[in-house]
């Protein structure tokens, strides 16, 4: 058990901190209404190390190890490395340091990727679109779904999901297809669907609540997010494919090799949450719903480590892997350590 705060338990699995070590990596996930950033790696003995910061209202996240993405309530910030490569600063391999950041106004972002070439690129949720950062506005829309006549803000299909294919765009997922304002809301049973952005036109349809589409290793794979599967999306058939079952309502899906990093969070108690098959099929596998990371490894197809959360901290939205890296910590805000921190671009 790690005791981060008085009201905050972190509880793992025996083996989590010998699987990151083994695996070279650490991760990050973010909180949602918490709004907590966490960085999980390791110590030098293996023990795991817990670091978090506060965000209001974290959510997507993007990483290749050196820099990191991350939306918040207003506002997108790119962090970047600040340890130089062999440099210890006090036991941490990485010092994430926040080096810039968009002012987006409140568009619900969602999913945050950057391409190949380097261009970033989020879900804006409010206007059912895709979008990149702008010098001069809130944003500049790239791309909306056909059945989208207009962007405005009203977050009519709750578009959520980004994923890359050969370095850039092309697949989203959408809660509905719906082009009224939060139209979605009614349609969470069977009215989701994963969109090849080149086309159009969906890939999977008739899916609960979808969240997190990744591609890897030559497959779409995605979150059934209203039925607690994580699955692929079968090729030939165009069906989702279910592999593996995690107890909690699932966001945030990153890989590593032949294992899935899957968030969980513990569901609302509202209408958005309620009379879906995630409830039954908690009752059918026995389970009381988890906050937190469950391993899954896709050849066995079970979990095989796992990081629940207890207390204050009762929804994630997305997970990354960071890879190559031991012990990160990001610095924050609200003490006077970004003052302090100076990282120098040496000519």
């Amino acid at each position: 058990m790690h005791a981060v705060s008085a009201d905050l338990e972190i509880h793992a699995s025996p083996g989590l901190g010998k699987w990151l070590v083994d695996e070279r990596i650490s991760l990050a996930f973010t909180t949602y209404q918490a709004g907590k950033l966490f960085l999980v790696g390791t110590h030098d003995d293996g023990r795991l190390s817990v670091f978090e910061r506060t965000f209001n209202r974290c959510m997507g996240l993007w990483s290749d190890g050196q820099t990191l993405w991350m939306s918040s309530l207003y506002q997108l910030w790119r962090f970047e490395n600040a340890a130089e490569p062999g440099q210890d600063a006090d036991g941490y391999d990485r010092v994430y340091l926040p080096q810039v950041g968009f002012v987006t106004g409140d568009l619900d972002i969602h999913d945050v990727v950057v391409e190949d070439q380097g261009r970033v690129v989020f879900a804006n949720t409010l206007f059912s679109c895709l979008a990149t950062t702008s010098e001069t506005h809130s944003f500049s829309p790239l791309w909306r779904p056909p059945f989208i006549s207009e962007e405005l803000p009203e977050d009519r299909c709750h578009l959520n999901g980004v994923a890359l294919r050969d370095g850039r765009v092309r697949y989203v997922s959408c809660i509905s297809r719906t082009d009224v304002i939060e139209g979605w809301r009614e349609q969470r049973q069977k009215g989701g669907c994963v969109i090849d952005v080149d086309s159009g036109t969906p890939t999977v349809e008739d899916l609960s609540m979808p969240h997190s589409p990744r591609f890897h290793d030559d497959y779409l794979w995605l979150l059934e997010s209203g039925s607690g599967y994580l699955g692929y999306v079968d090729p030939s058939g165009g069906e989702f494919v279910r592999v593996a079952f995690c107890p909690g309502y699932l966001r945030g899906l990153a890989f590593q090799g032949r294992f899935a990093v899957v968030g969980l969070s513990k569901p609302r108690v509202n209408r958005t949450f309620s009379g879906l098959d995630l409830d039954q099929n908690l009752e059918k596998h026995d389970a009381r719903p988890r906050c937190g990371l469950a391993i899954i490894d896709l050849e066995e197809r079970r979990i095989a480590h796992w990081l629940w959360i207890e207390g204050i901290v009762r929804e994630l939205y997305d997970v990354v892997v960071l890879p190559g890296v031991r012990r990160p910590r990001v610095v924050g805000f609200k003490t006077d350590e970004i003052e302090l921190t100076l990282h120098l671009d040496r000519v």
